[in-house]
């Protein structure tokens, strides 16, 4: 192993990987040595003294692609400094804060052997516009909490660096 980072990340509309960058970018500022990967491309985390996973939250749950990589690196895992951090709601209203964190500490339950030394629930960004089958279909039915919803993002930029500015003093 050598002093090198990990950020890696599961993104199916590109919001997470946005928040993957800013992280990197952020820990770079620290003087870091940082890599920037997508989680699916990741063959080994050997090389690495630290590990960033990014994943959005989709219907209570982590993107797949996360899920995988967890699976996929769980014993290597144990042997290196983890933070997770992943995107949820798309809203900035407290009912859906608080049922977003229930499941993201959920989530995380499901999974006892993975313990970060950080993780953050941050706000996700969502733009109809830009979906694709089968995920645009939600948007045209009238039954769907979709329907006719306008974009929105509620990242918050300056939580986002200000949560990746700590993580570099626990990640050395």
């Amino acid at each position: 192993m050598n002093d090198k980072i990990l950020v890696t990340y599961a993104s199916k509309y590109g919001s997470t990987q946005e928040v993957a960058e800013a992280v990197a970018k952020t820990l770079r500022e620290k003087g870091l040595n940082v890599e920037l990967q997508r989680a699916a491309k990741v063959q080994t985390i050997e090389p690495y003294s630290a590990v960033v996973l990014g994943a959005p939250m989709y219907i209570g749950h982590f993107h797949g692609d996360a899920r995988k990589f967890l699976a996929r690196h769980q014993t290597a895992l144990a042997t290196h400094k983890t933070a997770f951090f992943a995107l949820g709601p798309t809203e900035d209203n407290e009912k859906d804060w608080i049922e977003t964190r229930k499941q993201f500490d959920q989530e995380l339950a499901n999974m006892p052997w993975f313990n970060p030394l950080a993780r953050e629930l941050f706000g996700g960004k969502m733009d109809p516009a830009r979906f694709r089958f089968p995920d645009n279909l939600l948007t045209l039915l009238p039954a769907s909490p979709l329907h006719n919803m306008p974009a929105s993002d509620a990242r918050n930029w300056d939580k986002i660096r200000a949560w990746a500015e700590g993580l570099a003093e626990q990640l050395i």
